[in-house]
């Protein structure tokens, strides 16, 4: 897309639901369930049911709670200008990574 100085981001969110019908009536409530085109607009009852005791049993914390972890991608970038910060060429630090944390500390205390 001939953007420059791309980043990318990902916050990670575990949020525990009560049950597995919970967590689905979440997703769908998110657009997140099935976006196949020739799909079956339809879930029986049982099958919703079967499904949800089925992930309960493989995935149910001791508390009786489901857990779910969603991750939230975030992609920035900027179309070059010409007073746009210039990207450094490779290796041409003059600092290493492990000299920054000696100096300043480590923040994953």
């Amino acid at each position: 897309a001939g953007f420059t100085l791309p980043g990318v981001d990902v916050d990670r969110y575990t949020v525990k639901y009560n049950s597995g019908l919970e967590l689905v009536e979440h997703l769908r409530a998110m657009g997140e369930t099935n976006a196949l085109f020739q799909r079956n607009p339809i879930l029986k009852k049982d099958t919703a049911l079967a499904t949800a005791a089925i992930y309960q049993s493989m995935f149910g914390l001791e508390d009786g709670t489901v857990p779910a972890t969603f991750q939230v991608i975030y992609m920035t970038g900027w179309k070059e200008h010409p007073s746009q910060q210039k990207a450094k060429r490779r290796g041409s630090a003059t600092l290493s990574f492990s000299d920054l944390q000696k100096q300043f500390g480590s923040s994953q205390n």
